[in-house]
């Protein structure tokens, strides 16, 4: 399985989207700021948008996708799926 996902900071300012194959261990890399470059610049480390595809070819497309979208088409994408902007990933303990 892999997942394409979008990270924000507490100001939701920024947008992050990555993909990979293990969300989990990607977050856990992002929160503890494990990762150099952007995330760890402006501390963002909130999940607020997944989707899954079993093809890493596809999942690597819909990444170039949405990073080549506006900020308003991509917090409309997240609308759909988490208006509040929550961290869905806060129940994983």
């Amino acid at each position: 399985m892999y997942y394409v996902y979008i990270l924000t900071n507490a100001s939701h300012r920024s947008l992050y989207i990555g993909v990979t194959s293990d969300l989990e261990k990607r977050l856990y890399e992002h929160r503890m700021e494990l990762v150099e470059g952007f995330t760890k610049r402006y501390h963002i480390h909130k999940l607020i948008y997944y989707e899954t595809t079993e093809d890493v070819y596809s999942a690597i497309q819909r990444e170039k996708q949405l990073k080549g979208w506006t900020r308003a088409k991509k917090n409309a994408l997240i609308a759909t799926m988490n208006p509040d902007w929550n961290d869905l990933s806060e129940a994983w303990g």
